[in-house]
């Protein structure tokens, strides 16, 4: 399971666990809401802090991932890019390599 989505899950889970203990008080519906979204948040910056730091480095090595490939594309299409030259087979081994040009 991605990281991130363990950590969503996680909060979301927080937050009906906080709404389902205030639903007991009786107050305003947007009261409840309020501090339910307010503890839950103040709890998940203790209780999933794991799962916090496991998808923050989930996302920058593919932020990194994304940056590197972004700029060997932009070498390549830059013409910078060396790649070691590869022989292309003669299409018609009847004919020399040689252009049309070439005296026989």
């Amino acid at each position: 399971m991605s990281a991130a989505l363990k950590y969503t899950l996680g909060r979301i889970g927080l937050f009906v666990a906080v709404l389902a203990g205030l639903w007991l008080i009786d107050m305003n519906v947007f009261l409840k809401l309020m501090l339910a979204l307010a503890f839950s948040a103040a709890l998940s910056f203790v209780l999933l802090r794991g799962w916090r730091d496991e998808m923050a480095e989930e996302i920058g090595t593919a932020a990194e991932r994304r940056r590197s490939e972004k700029e060997r594309l932009r070498t390549a299409l830059a013409g910078e890019d060396d790649p070691s030259p590869t022989p292309t087979p003669n299409p018609n081994p009847t004919r020399s390599a040689e252009g049309p040009d070439t005296p026989r």
